[in-house]
């Protein structure tokens, strides 16, 4: 054989060797890795949120009749009559006169107020619905903050969901969330 038959044989087997070694090597050190985190506590991570909703409630409310007479000239008219014939029957000569002019005057004004109280007291009651918005207050659960241990080291990740047990799937030394859902390493 010759020389570099020789050297060719040499080097392939150390070249050889050298890979199996390194292979070997990863081989027992990725056996020695841990396969799992473990979970140490989960905590739900909570939104608050408001529901708009309409309330409404029957409610009797009293009101006046429409006045068909504002100015109450009917009362004004009718007590001014019956003051002035009052107002004639006290009296004699110019005073007569007077007590007509004030009993009627007098007279108009106390049927003016009658008939605006009367007008005040004349109402009826209906049933009305009163409506308002309310915001009621709730909460919903937007993911899991999971704390978890690898070796020494103890980190947080979220995640979408509540871990099923106690442990994560590690790959590479590192969270394998894919398999369970997307986390966020926090």
């Amino acid at each position: 054989m010759s020389k570099s038959m020789v050297l060719g044989v040499v080097l392939g087997a150390a070249a050889a060797t050298a890979v199996g070694t390194i292979a070997g090597y990863r081989a027992y050190v990725a056996d020695d890795a841990p396969q799992f985190a473990e979970v140490m506590s989960v905590n739900a991570v909570n939104e608050s949120y408001t529901v708009p909703r309409e309330v409404c409630e029957q409610r009797e409310v009293t009101k006046v009749v429409p006045k068909k007479d504002e100015n109450q000239l009917a009362g004004t008219a009718l007590g001014a009559v019956a003051g002035g014939l009052l107002g004639n029957q006290v009296g004699g000569g110019s005073g007569k006169k007077i007590a007509t002019v004030v009993g009627a005057v007098a007279g108009g004004y106390a049927g003016k107020k009658v008939q605006e109280d009367m007008q005040n007291k004349d109402t009826y009651t209906e049933i009305e619905t009163h409506c308002s918005t309310v915001n009621d207050k709730k909460q919903r659960v937007i993911g899991y903050d999971v704390e978890y241990k690898i070796a020494d080291q103890v980190a947080v990740v979220r995640m979408d969901k509540k871990p099923e047990s106690n442990q994560l799937p590690l790959k590479d030394g590192k969270l394998d969330l894919s398999q369970l859902q997307s986390g966020t390493a926090q």
